[in-house]
């Protein structure tokens, strides 16, 4: 699962809203939704590789189209 990089809280917002993901509220995390799902980002400099595996994982992307939207 870790074929995704550890990126900055940003960047990953960034990514996520170009397939539909929006910002619902914030605090010391983030919660995104489309819709659909929700997701929960932790709002720390970095997201280490495994927890974003699992956040692109629980969107319903795939590792290389995450890798595409960044």
């Amino acid at each position: 699962m870790s074929k995704i990089p550890g990126i900055s809280h940003s960047e990953a917002v960034r990514a996520l809203a170009k397939v539909g993901f929006r910002v619902i509220r914030q605090g010391k995390h983030s919660v995104l939704s489309d819709g659909v799902r929700i997701l929960t980002i932790p709002r720390h400099h970095k997201i280490n590789a495994y927890a974003m595996g699992g956040i692109v994982h629980d969107a319903g992307l795939t590792a290389e189209q995450f890798k595409q939207l960044l």
